[in-house]
């Protein structure tokens, strides 16, 4: 008698999983095609698969010059891997049933609930309209702007391509440019306009969604709406960090003859060039100075915010603004002496701190686990500080690199890789497992004895 199993339904968090694994693999099958290169030869599969791996976790470090290597089909398809990596799987999923008619299901409900990190199922398809609205606005006007400069240099039918991609590539976190100059924005380093543009967009992307409506029903009811705890912690956790990253470049590098103190650059520039890396760690990518020439202190920096990354529900990748704030709120409270920690007059669940602890924690192993990885790899051409800026700059889904993203050996490219999608994918995956076990811990009618053991 034949017996038959029954095929046990996916959760959430693995479909999300699927889904980018599923857009990676067919991202980079189109890239391997030779149509796509502009040898007429594939570029190789390995190639291909960093190229799509990077393009849909929205890192942007790259194995080749994607705008001289890659055709106009090539960088076609990393635009569309780039949007649908910025604004999510199940958001374009969600968009092609709108457009269909289709109705979205419970089940689809909760996955999109999940990947907007939304703790309810209350408004979860309307927060999807607006997540397209958002990104629809905010990549057509850092088009049109762009285009005022690009325009005039390259023609119109160039010049307006150029500027969506660059435009979409910044408000989605992305970092990757196709101008074929092989410095990323360093020949517009002295640009305002470009520049500038380029910031806002990459701002206004990692705040994350939820904010930025939050931010116009403000701006459109006034006095009557109020915030929520969640956008002024992103708010405040924002301007703390690209101020202190401003000063703190600007202190560094004006100084240093290789980047913003080269002969011929302007105060003006030096402080264009400090606020641009300030918001580019943000997990952007573009480089306005050259990121190898950096001062040892610089890099440490820039590992550091690199490493925070942007905010929930955005583009960008790290271990996010609330989740850095809650260890500092944590460590506050600790060391007053108190019990709860309380941000703005209100309680923080003890559950969510855990859980942030918890997934710092496994950040920073899995930095350093990849990081002696690679360095045993290379250890006799690269060296561990610019393996390390390699390495959290894939899991922060940054972008920058040092410039040793094409001398990977086969095996520490795969480990980029990895961590690239563990960055953009894994950990918020964990953090939904550890937010469903917490939940049934909670449930459970049984406690074990306390004890304690000695620390410190």
């Amino acid at each position: 008698m034949r017996i038959l199993k029954k095929r046990r339904a996916l959760n959430p968090a693995e479909i999300l999983v699927f889904g980018f694994g599923g857009m990676i693999l067919i991202g980079a099958i189109l890239l391997c095609l030779p149509i796509a290169s502009t040898s007429g030869k594939s570029v190789g599969f390995l190639t291909a698969l960093f190229s799509s791996t990077s393009a849909i976790c929205v890192t942007g470090l790259s194995v080749i010059e994607i705008g001289t290597a890659y055709t106009l089909f090539g960088q076609f398809v990393m635009l569309i891997l780039i949007q649908l990596g910025g604004i999510g799987f199940m958001t374009a999923t969600s968009m092609v049933y709108m457009l269909l008619g289709r109705r979205i299901t419970l089940k689809d409900r909760l996955v999109i609930r999940d990947s907007l990190n939304e703790s309810n199922l209350q408004g979860v398809v309307r927060m999807t309209r607006n997540v397209l609205i958002v990104t629809l606005i905010a990549e057509v006007a850092g088009m049109l702007l762009l285009s005022i400069r690009f325009i005039p240099q390259y023609g119109i039918s160039t010049g307006i391509y150029y500027s969506l991609f660059h435009s979409v590539s910044a408000f989605c976190n992305a970092g990757f440019d196709i101008l074929g100059f092989g410095n990323s924005m360093v020949s517009y380093a002295n640009d305002p306009l470009v520049l500038g543009t380029i910031m806002a967009l990459i701002v206004v992307g990692g705040l994350g969604f939820f904010v930025v409506v939050e931010l116009y029903r403000k701006a459109t009811l006034g006095r009557k709406y109020h915030f929520t705890l969640h956008t002024k912690i992103v708010l405040v956790a924002t301007v703390v960090l690209l101020v202190a990253g401003f000063l703190f470049f600007l202190a560094m590098e004006s100084g240093n003859p290789k980047t913003l103190g080269a002969p011929g650059v302007s105060a003006g520039d030096q402080a264009l060039g400090a606020a641009f890396q300030s918001v580019t760690t943000r997990t952007a990518g573009f480089a306005a100075i050259p990121q190898a020439d950096l001062t040892p202190a610089s890099k440490i920096g820039t590992v550091a915010l690199m490493f925070i990354g942007a905010s929930p529900s955005g583009t960008g990748g790290g271990i996010k603004t609330t989740t850095a704030l809650l260890l500092l709120a944590l460590i506050i409270t600790v060391v007053r002496g108190k019990q709860d920690v309380v941000i703005a007059k209100r309680r923080i669940n003890k559950q969510l701190v855990m859980r942030a602890i918890t997934i710092i924690t496994l950040a920073m192993l899995s930095v350093a686990v990849v990081t002696v990885l690679i360095s045993v790899f290379e250890q006799h051409h690269m060296s561990v500080s610019d393996i390390l800026y390699e390495v959290t700059s894939a899991f922060g889904t940054v972008g920058l690199s040092c410039g040793i993203t094409a001398s990977l050996s086969p095996i520490s490219k795969v480990l980029i890789m990895l961590t690239m999608f563990g960055g953009r994918v894994g950990f918020f995956t964990v953090s939904l497992a550890l937010a469903k076990r917490m939940s049934r811990q909670q449930s459970c009618n049984y406690r074990y004895p306390e004890d304690k053991v000695m620390i410190g």
